[in-house]
């Protein structure tokens, strides 16, 4: 194989000819992140290049016999490595570098020792180049370890293309790629946010039969986690307990905050026993994270049910437990315990911190304690305990409470007086406060003066604004900022938060007008937007857009989480697409998401409306088995489907098996 030197204007813009008859490039899960080469970086120099191979021979290394010399002696040991890495450092070309190598022609070098000097090579296109030499004219027997080599320092200069095309030789110069290989594809695809060829090269590991570890798929999940695609990381949870591997208590613990945001709470407790039985005591971390899963979602008697249950088995407390449960206790109307907690702190080896005030605060604030709030925020100063805007804002909104706005407003000068930045919540609650004080008018102006400064406009104090409005009855004023979000880049607003402003002010053609949008030009990157919306249509019962959504959500690679698909489910049905709606069950299902109840009830329900008794009773089967589905529910749910088709025997029988049940239990 022959190299020639060109000058182009981009290192990065180089062609891999020989590769082009099996380069594919996959879907992204991130619509921003795109495997072109011209989105690389680029540097004037001259490159290495392959000249076009005749595609009639692209794999002549399969006939080539690699003669091997009988017990060969090397010279490893004779060589100085540093000396000669600097010497091929200043090849510029593949002259030059093979010029260099010419000597060692006869594989003096052992192989051990050329994967060596490969592995200090960072210059991914000089290794490119020392791979030919070992293959083409020393002739060495083709290696794994040579490969995944070249690989790693492929993919590092983010060279995806390049890497699909050595996968391929590798398999070409029939060498079977191994973990190492596929670690090093996924994980790197996987941090750049390219997640569909991520798993894609998940599903060939799993083909070729090669075994992946913990710390692979513990990546895996982690990584979408990070990309908020919590369905996606549940698959990949199931896929690594069906490769019988055990969950350590770091995966177990991110799989517990997974189906938190997620929103299934059941599997997510559930955890805890599966944690147990298996070996692994859940730690401090397990119940804070279990914690703050249910104070995320208002779940505040959960989450005390939890905390119980960490003191009977003696878990020790940690700073974010009592943080949480300081709030818990504020939110259940129990602000003398949160008080204790928090005064109790010190007793337990735990210093305070500025987030333990200021959860105080917000439950002094809501307790209607105005005294003792104002106290804790004056100690807090004269103890130099460290304030930030949270601080400032639980404040203010406490004046706010107190209907005393000046103070408000003079707590917002003084928190800029310290060198503290006011945040679109400050602006927001002053806004509030004003516009329930009747100053609109001051509310208005400050709206206005702060964008035309340029200051960011969130969602929050977007909202806030058009609230006000509203509720003085300006509602031309509304209309008009309204109005202004289907061209955000008029108000310096991104797409995505116009999308959901308008969607919280329940603007239903403006919202998809701008997804529209915002979609074709490769905007919406938060997988948030896409269930906002579609909430949005699904109760407004546009369940055509319902389906148009959704469907450019798993276009961009997104995966949706349980409620979403039961959102979509119900508008299949609506417009008596059942097939479709059958085909999202199982596929979703296939890919490892994880079903609440109501998604499976819903799903007979359809088959129900279909009049399908045969999926009917095959579903009701399956889930009868199935552990985790409430049981008497699901008969209730199946005998009433057949109840409203007018089968009332088998009604009857499924009723009879729910006596039958509860008998079994007594």
């Amino acid at each position: 194989m022959q190299l020639d030197i060109i000058i182009k204007p981009s290192l990065s813009l180089l062609s891999y000819s020989q590769f082009s008859h099996h380069v594919h490039i996959p879907n992204t899960s991130k619509p921003k992140t795109h495997i072109s080469k011209s989105n690389l970086s680029s540097s004037t120099r001259q490159v290495w290049t392959r000249k076009p191979q005749n595609s009639a021979n692209t794999a002549p290394y399969l006939r080539r016999k690699y003669n091997r010399r009988e017990n060969q002696q090397h010279i490893d040991h004779s060589v100085d490595m540093d000396e000669l890495l600097t010497s091929m450092k200043q090849t510029l070309n593949e002259q030059e570098l093979f010029c260099l190598l010419s000597k060692y022609k006869g594989r003096q070098l052992s192989i051990r020792f050329m994967v060596k000097l490969l592995s200090h090579e960072n210059d991914w296109q000089r290794s490119m180049a020392i791979l030919d030499w070992i293959n083409e004219q020393a002739m060495y027997t083709p290696s794994v370890f040579v490969y995944n080599v070249v690989i790693r320092n492929v993919l590092r200069a983010k060279q995806w293309d390049v890497a699909y095309g050595l996968f391929d030789e590798m398999r070409q110069r029939g060498l079977a790629p191994d973990r190492f290989t596929y670690s090093m594809l996924i994980t790197s695809f996987g941090k750049e946010g390219i997640f569909d060829a991520a798993l894609s090269w998940l599903a060939k590991m799993e083909q070729d039969r090669v075994s992946g570890d913990l710390v692979l798929y513990s990546n895996l999940i982690e990584l979408s986690r990070k990309l908020r695609d919590y369905s996606k990381a549940i698959a990949i949870f199931s896929r690594l307990k069906r490769a019988g591997i055990t969950p350590d208590l770091v995966a177990y613990n991110s799989m517990i905050n997974v189906y938190g945001k997620a929103k299934l709470f059941r599997e997510a407790r559930m955890l805890l026993k599966e944690m147990k039985s298996v070996g692994v005591s859940p730690d401090t971390i397990s119940y804070s994270t279990l914690l703050n899963m249910y104070v995320e979602n208002y779940k505040f008697v959960e989450a005390l049910s939890v905390y119980s249950e960490m003191k009977d088995v003696k878990c020790d407390h940690d700073l974010t437990t009592c943080n949480i449960m300081i709030d818990v206790y504020g939110q259940l109307d129990m602000a003398k315990e949160a008080d204790r907690l928090f005064w109790s702190m010190k007793k337990m080896g735990i210093e305070p911190n500025v987030v333990s005030y200021n959860t105080l605060l917000k439950v002094y604030g809501e307790a209607e304690l105005f005294g003792e709030a104002i106290h804790l925020f004056r100690l807090m100063q004269r103890k130099e305990i460290e304030q930030n805007v949270v601080t400032y804002n639980t404040m203010i909104n406490i004046y706010g409470k107190s209907l005393e706005h000046e103070k408000a407003t003079n707590l917002l000068q003084e928190m800029q007086s310290r060198g503290i930045e006011p945040n679109s919540i400050s602006y927001s609650t002053i806004i509030t406060i004003w516009e329930k004080a009747g100053k609109l008018d001051r509310a208005a102006m400050l709206f206005q003066k702060l964008r035309s400064t340029g200051v960011e406009i969130d969602q929050v104090l977007y909202q806030t604004m058009i609230i006000a409005y509203e509720r003085a009855g300006l509602v031309g004023h509304a209309k008009r900022l309204l109005h202004e979000l289907r061209l955000p880049e008029n108000s310096n607003i991104p797409r995505e938060t116009a999308i959901k402003i308008l969607v919280n002010a329940g603007r239903i053609e403006e919202a998809v007008w701008v997804f529209r949008q915002a979609f074709s030009f490769g905007e919406v990157n938060d997988i948030s937007v896409f269930g906002c919306l579609i909430n949005l249509l699904s109760r407004n019962r546009k369940y055509s857009n319902v389906i148009e959504v959704f469907e450019k959500m798993r276009g961009a690679g997104y995966f949706p989480n349980s409620i979403v698909i039961a959102l979509v489910l119900n508008a299949y049905g609506k417009l008596r697409e059942f097939e479709k709606a059958d085909t999202v069950y199982r596929e979703m299902q296939d890919e490892g998401c994880v079903y609440p109840d109501e998604v499976h009830f819903q799903m007979l329900s359809l088959h129900g409306a279909r009049k399908d008794f045969d999926s009917l009773d095959s579903l009701f089967e399956r889930l009868d088995l199935d552990p985790n589905v409430n049981k008497k529910e699901l008969h209730l749910v199946v005998a009433g489907n057949y109840e409203r088709l007018n089968k009332l025997n088998r009604a009857s029988q499924i009723m009879n098996r729910i006596s039958q049940m509860e008998t079994v239990k007594l």
